[in-house]
């Protein structure tokens, strides 16, 4: 009958749309997802190379893309700049290696540790000093934070601030900024031999001969004596016992030398420190005491008991001689250098000093003709 087979043929006709509409979904969800999947590819890698160009051009290495893992712990910090508060930066500085035998060559330096409120109206006697010697050492400069020196870009001291902060005479904040500038070099593990300096002081000698000196001693160089004066045992302050006795107590220039060893004990330090700020007060003069009777204590087999850093006494008076522009000639620089004993490894020696202070800004164009540091 013609109304049946009309029907039996659309329902033929149907039946055989619907699988191709199936297909044809099909197709296109697969092209679809083909052309999905090729566009974040393409992404994928466009977005990586702009990541590498970015990251060559910022200098900024994710830690997933380090090359080298041993560099981070090895090369020292590019920029001496940073954001960790004081606790955070001893207690990153405090990190020593437990394995002594070091996996890299390391070539021990000596980090020259200046403590200033400005200018180093004496920096051209150092570069002079320094200059031929890169590699041996490392230069760091603790100055008030409103300072910013301005080097230029060939000179060792270029760029060498530290973050600092205001440091008084006489008190704590003194000893904080020994301990910071400590701190900082300490950063550099290759930084083997500390010392600290003014913007008054001078080398006496050649970069090589104060380097062996250092490097064959046994012993740190800092100033520990016992003074039964008042203005030694008479500072001494009944409230720092337990920890800290009077025949324990010592005095002591604040100009050091100390190794990578004794650095870290004074940093690392919780015990003695909180005694010298609250009971080494005013007229205490707490940086001529805290380290040298600390390191008393904790390790006086390692120290020398004398500074390397030649003062004047003599005209009496709270502070040594300053020596002007009319001071320098040929007697005065042998009578620094010459004319001294001491125990070097103890062995009597002549060579007692290797720096020298304080010198007023007016003395550079004479020192330079008396020193040559060849």
């Amino acid at each position: 009958m013609p109304i049946e087979e009309g029907k039996d043929s659309n329902q033929r006709t149907q039946s055989r749309a619907f699988p191709l509409k199936i297909i044809k979904f099909i197709l296109i969800f697969l092209a679809f997802g083909i052309g999905f999947s090729l566009l974040s590819m393409y992404m994928i890698r466009y977005s990586g190379f702009q990541n590498i160009v970015s990251t060559a051009r910022s200098g900024f290495q994710p830690c997933y893309e380090e090359p080298d893992g041993l560099n981070r712990w090895v090369k020292p910090p590019l920029r001496l700049t940073h954001t960790m508060s004081d606790p955070e930066l001893l207690w990153r500085a405090s990190i020593v290696p437990q394995v002594k035998n070091y996996p890299f060559k390391r070539v021990p330096k000596i980090a020259f540790m200046f403590l200033t409120r400005g200018p180093l109206p004496l920096s051209p006697i150092w570069e002079r000093f320094l200059k031929g010697h890169e590699g041996l050492y490392s230069i760091y400069i603790h100055s008030l934070p409103s300072y910013r020196a301005e080097f230029p870009p060939t000179s060792p001291f270029y760029q060498r601030q530290i973050p600092s902060q205001v440091a008084e005479w006489g008190e704590m904040s003194m000893c904080d900024a020994e301990r910071r500038l400590l701190a900082n070099a300490l950063l550099d593990i290759s930084n083997e031999w500390f010392i600290l300096l003014s913007e008054s002081c001078i080398p006496l000698f050649n970069f090589s001969i104060i380097y062996k000196y250092i490097k064959k001693s046994r012993y740190s160089f800092i100033g520990a004596f016992d003074d039964p004066s008042p203005y030694g045992r008479g500072r001494y302050n009944l409230n720092m016992a337990p920890e800290i006795n009077i025949s324990q107590w010592r005095k002591g220039s604040q100009w050091f030398e100390v190794d990578r060893r004794l650095a870290i004990y004074i940093i690392k330090d919780t015990l003695y420190y909180p005694k010298f700020k609250n009971f080494c007060r005013p007229g205490c003069y707490v940086d001529e005491h805290y380290f040298p009777t600390m390191l008393t204590i904790e390790a006086s087999h390692l120290v020398a008991n004398r500074s390397l850093t030649w003062v004047d006494w003599s005209r009496g008076g709270a502070h040594p001689a300053t020596f002007g522009r009319g001071d320098i000639n040929e007697a005065f620089m042998k009578r620094i250098t010459e004319g001294h004993s001491c125990l070097y490894n103890n062995q009597p020696s002549t060579l007692c000093f290797l720096f020298a202070r304080k010198f007023a800004p007016n003395t550079l164009e004479p020192l330079l003709q008396f020193v040559q540091y060849e």
